[in-house]
């Protein structure tokens, strides 16, 4: 019996070493797993992007600007002239945080009175509003600390003080649903699309009906059509299913266009159909697809902003999830139902994805279409 058995193990031993795409995912996924980990799931967010609207122009204000930048917290990197440039960057996902100095700054400094200033903040992501409402308002305490230290010198003087006043846009009570219920959408439809369309034609090779349809009068781009269309629909289907318990149950606003979330939604799902497809012309196996599958979402999940921001990411990190469909459609769909914001806004984040479903479509259709030939 025990030598049976351990030629049983030695065969499977064996099949495991001769079989490199095997030997890829076993080897790959703990990696992958902990470097993602490792350094994309993090909170400590920094260097978080910040305009300024200075209008007082004086020492005391750069001395504050200079103040937020040293924290290590917030980098300037822009400056407007107007209130509407200011919401304009915050809408467009360019900045994440703007600081308002007001006419009178510096002489409300110099008056020993308490000197406001204003803090807007893009509440879409609770955790990146959260580090931003208490960085502001602990760098503008530590910068009135510093100028009665500068003040005093010894004597008894009134105190300036600088009065931070933050404000939260599109979602002041920062509720969690209100950023993770978007971003489900997303994730429903990527994964769904991607892991249904590659096991539903890789599930066909396996049992043999492929090659009983390919000889049918049936072209390949029918075929084709006719195995995602019901994944088309079951992703649909699911998309706006949960988008009525957002809204009902969870009491999401959705502020913005619905059908032009809708037709946003379906370029979408080009990409991951096409990623399905693909996968579907490289695996064996079910087994296989959902290995290579999952080994494509894995790092969706973690580099497209779903669970971590972004910004707390090191520097290639972030540099990669530009090359993640997802992170795409989670701004534009964070946009149209939080912001209320129009194609307008949204007009790069369309252009990467119709980028992205261009070109995994056509490789899938190529290798799907040489495959069957």
């Amino acid at each position: 019996m025990l030598g049976r058995t351990l030629a049983i193990t030695r065969k499977e031993v064996l099949h495991i070493l001769r079989d490199p795409r095997t030997l890829a995912i076993i080897f790959l996924i703990p990696i992958i797993q902990l470097v993602l980990l490792g350094y994309a799931a993090t909170t400590d967010i920094k260097h978080l992007r910040t305009a300024v609207l200075d209008a007082d122009r004086s020492a005391e204000s750069r001395g504050l600007i200079n103040a937020y930048r040293a924290s290590n917290y917030f980098e300037i990197t822009r400056y407007v002239d107007s209130h509407d440039d200011l919401a304009r960057l915050i809408d467009n996902g360019d900045v994440r945080a703007g600081m308002l100095i007001p006419t009178g700054f510096a002489a409300d400094i110099a008056a020993r009175r308490k000197a406001q200033v204003g803090f807007v903040i893009d509440g879409s992501d609770p955790t990146v509003a959260n580090t931003i409402l208490a960085a502001s308002q602990a760098v503008g305490q530590a910068r009135s600390l510093a100028l009665a230290i500068e003040t005093l010198g010894g004597r008894s003087l009134p105190v300036p003080q600088i009065d931070v006043r933050p404000r939260v846009w599109y979602n002041p009570e920062l509720k969690s649903a209100n950023f993770m219920i978007p971003g489900l959408m997303g994730m429903i439809l990527a994964f769904l699309a991607t892991i249904l369309t590659a096991l539903s034609v890789v599930r066909e090779r396996e049992l043999g009906t492929l090659e009983q349809i390919i000889v049918t009068p049936i072209r390949p781009i029918e075929l084709v059509i006719g195995k995602v269309l019901p994944y088309v629909g079951v992703a649909f289907f699911t998309l706006i299913e949960v988008l009525v318990v957002g809204v009902l149950w969870f009491k999401v606003p959705i502020h913005g266009n619905v059908l032009l979330l809708l037709l946003l939604s379906g370029l979408f799902l080009l990409t991951s159909l096409g990623l399905g497809l693909l996968i579907s012309t490289i695996a064996r196996t079910q087994q296989e697809a959902m290995l290579l599958a999952w080994l494509t979402i894995l790092p969706t999940i973690f580099l497209a902003g779903f669970f971590f921001p972004i910004e707390a990411m090191p520097a290639p990190l972030r540099a990669l999830s530009y090359f993640v469909p997802l992170r795409y459609l989670l701004i534009i769909l964070r946009g149209i139902i939080l912001k209320g914001v129009g194609l307008s806004v949204l007009y790069d984040d369309v252009i990467a994805l119709a980028i992205f479903a261009v070109v995994l479509v056509g490789l899938a259709a190529f290798r799907f279409r040489k495959h069957l030939d």
